[in-house]
Parts: C-alpha cells; structure tokens; sequence
C-alpha cells in the first residue's frame, strides 16, 4: 500500500471508529476516485456513481464489480489480491444486493455514500474526508490545472468568427481529451448570449466577437474549472470596466481563503467588493463558486454556509458580472494561494490588490 492510500485508509478507519461502524461502502465517483488514489471508475463520464464499489471494514478492503468491470480494474487500475478483496457477481446481478449480503445482512452496522437498504447514508461526512488534499493528490492537481489552463488557450487562439458556439466547444473538448482529461463540463457564449445566461449551454448560435470558454477538466477523479475570454477587435469599454471589477471581486475570494476561516466571511468580503464596484445585486445572479476538488464543488459558498476552510484544500471561486466571469483552481496552502490553473505568459492579466495583498487574475484576450 503506498503512503497516499495508506493515508486514506487510516482517514477510513478513524471515520469507523468515531461513527461506532463495522462496516463502510462507497460506490460514488468521486469517492471512489479519492479512495484509491486517482483511479478511473466511470464509464458514462455525466454519471455520479462509480462503475464498482468499495467495502471498508477494520480488517479487510473489498471491490465488487461484475465480470465486465473487474479484469479492467485489475489490469489497468491495479486493483488486486492481496490488497484488495475481489467480489465479482455475474452483470445481471443487482450489485446493491451482493453488497448488503456483505454488510448488512452479515450483521454489519454500515454506512455508505449510496442509498442501501439498512445502511446509514452519509455523503457529506465522507466527503469531507476528502476536504484535505494529501502531497500525491497536490502533484496530480498540478498537472492538471496547467493542462485545463492551456487546453482553454489555445482554443482561444483556435476559434474564429463564423464558427457556432457547438464547434468552438468541440475544439475545447477535442484538446482536453488529447491530453487524457475528460471535459466533464464545457459551456460556450457568444456575444449577447454572455450577457444573458451565467451558464451557456453551447448553441448553434455563431461567434461574431466576444467568446467565453468554460471547461471542468477531470483527470484521475480530480476537477479543474476555468474560464476564459476571448475578443476579436477593440473591447469595449463596458466589458473591460466590469472585467476588472469581477476580478477585484475574485481577489477577496482567493486572497481571503484563508485555512480556518469560515466560507461565510470570505462571501460576505466579495459581496461588500461587488458592492463597492457598483454592482451590489450581482451575486445574487449566480452562485459564487466554493470548496473543490473530486467534485466540481464539494459546497458552495453562501450568506449561510457552515463550512470553514482547511490547509491544502481547493476551491474554484466564480464571480461574475453580466458579460464577464473570473475563475480559475486555487489551492490553500500554508504558504499563501496558489492559482493551480494559473493563466500562461502569454496571456494578458489584470493586477489586483485586496487588503495589502496582490494577485493577477485572467484579462480577456483580444485578437
């Protein structure tokens, strides 16, 4: 077992111990993806749940995935005898059912990230296991936000006017998965459609100047969120007065995730920066983004969030102003942010100060 999975499973076994558990399943993707280090469960890429499960109990670690799973899991994802218990039941058979024979009808006291019959559901428990990213996963994540970063680049460099939004998000897609990433979400706007849908789901509709690029890249069960703009000709002055004010807005999100400090107090700093931008209702609009990592967004940030920051935990914050957005993957380290998905050198910034600190977010380019 190496020091990363040996790590998860001593989170695991804490996790049995504190709940008074014998036993504990996990079959959601992202759980799945973290508790054996970055392994690929999925075969529909828009699905939830994992294309096998895990059973955890103080002495054993078993995976059940029917017969066309299971060779796959074992050659390629090296989830093998004796570290793993193979449990393999014919396809046709519910694997929910194999699964409650080996907890609860064994008289376990089980809880799981998935609906069983007799099992305590505990999703937001056992994601939180999850919260704090070990020095493996931090590498991986990396690897991966400098590739989401380029891949949105280039297809900015890439596009051309004339195109429809569903082409400008099939090069998007076509470059991350030539780098192995699964674009887990692309959205694409052109022109007016920015200003009025904060999620633009790609339309037939064609580019004339201003695009906006979103990509969720997944590698290895982490997600990376970024977003990028591009123009073609002159920008106006209403986009690049609101495209500083959102990135003003960003910098009290990233620079004021801070380990310990409640998620509640770095929402109610951006607001008061929307506001004093002259954009006070904006968030209102749009939810801001929030904890990150195997999930998209483990919790969004709101006036009401109970959640408080930890050291070496993501997030991918997301404000934005009709017609323009901010976002990029941080990390919270206990050496200050760091911009996982930080934008190239070639690509033109926006130089912020909030409270005595300073970072660049991501201008718009224009070609």
């Amino acid at each position: 077992m190496t020091g990363e999975l040996e790590a998860k499973h001593d989170r695991i076994a804490q996790f049995l111990d504190d709940r008074n558990l014998d036993a504990l399943v996990i079959g959601r993707l992202a759980n799945f993806a973290w508790a054996t280090g970055g392994r690929d469960g999925f075969i529909m890429i828009a699905g939830e749940h994992a294309a096998a499960h895990l059973i955890y109990t103080p002495d054993e670690k078993a995976l059940v995935a029917d017969r066309i799973e299971m060779p796959r899991f074992q050659d390629e994802e090296g989830l093998v005898p004796p570290e793993w218990t193979p449990i393999v039941p014919h396809w046709h058979i519910d694997r929910p059912q194999v699964i409650n024979w080996n907890t609860v009808a064994q008289g376990k006291r089980t809880g799981s990230d998935c609906d069983f019959p007799g099992a305590q559901k505990l999703i937001g428990d056992i994601a939180r296991l999850r919260y704090q990213l070990l020095p493996e996963e931090i590498v991986r994540y990396r690897a991966l936000g400098q590739a989401a970063a380029q891949v949105l680049e280039e297809a900015a460099r890439a596009i051309a006017p004339g195109m429809t939004e569903h082409a400008i998000a099939g090069t998007i897609a076509g470059k991350a998965i030539a780098r192995g990433l699964q674009a887990a979400l692309t959205l694409v706007a052109t022109d007016e459609r920015i200003f009025k849908y904060r999620h633009p789901i790609p339309t037939a509709k064609t580019l004339d100047k201003y695009a906006m690029l979103v990509l969720c890249a997944r590698q290895h069960g982490l997600i990376c969120s970024v977003t990028r703009f591009v123009h073609f000709g002159a920008i106006p002055a209403e986009i690049q007065e609101k495209s500083a004010a959102c990135a003003q807005v960003d910098a009290a999100f990233i620079l004021g995730s801070e380990p310990d400090r409640p998620a509640s107090d770095i929402f109610a700093d951006a607001a008061n920066e929307y506001a004093k931008a002259g954009y006070a209702d904006e968030w209102r609009f749009h939810h801001q983004g929030g904890a990150c990592g195997y999930e998209s967004r483990d919790y969004k940030a709101s006036p009401v969030s109970t959640e408080v920051v930890q050291l070496n935990q993501a997030f991918a914050w997301n404000p934005s102003i009709a017609g323009v957005k901010s976002e990029d993957t941080t990390l919270v380290t206990a050496e200050g942010i760091e911009v996982l998905s930080a934008a190239s050198a070639e690509w033109p910034m926006i130089s912020v100060e909030w409270q005595g600190k300073s970072i660049e977010r991501a201008a718009i380019l224009q070609r």
